[in-house]
């Protein structure tokens, strides 16, 4: 195994799940797929978890910060957590099946 090959643990830390919704289906057409991320990790991380893992070249990560919505359960109200995500641009030809695990 080479030193390439080895994929560091920290990788699973910074990629929490892919986001599968309607928009991000539609930007799949674009070679882009959307991940959640931790809240801390930072862009080279996101990338190089990203081509660690899944052994593409990635072009560019966009990242934001979905703000929690204040819910009500019963009567009382509550707020959902924010979410961190990563829209990952990959090159030509890249593609990444997201319906199979890590």
């Amino acid at each position: 195994m080479a030193k390439n090959d080895i994929i560091d643990n920290r990788h699973y830390d910074v990629i929490i799940s892919p986001h599968i919704t309607e928009k991000s289906t539609l930007l799949s057409e674009n070679n882009a797929v959307v991940f959640k991320v931790s809240g801390d990790s930072t862009k080279p991380q996101i990338k190089a978890a990203v081509e660690a893992l899944f052994d593409v070249k990635v072009l560019r990560v966009n990242t934001l910060i979905q703000k929690g919505k204040v819910k009500r359960w019963r009567g009382r109200p509550y707020r959902r957590n924010d979410i961190k995500k990563a829209v990952v641009t990959l090159a030509e030809g890249q593609t990444i099946d997201v319906t199979t695990g890590v």
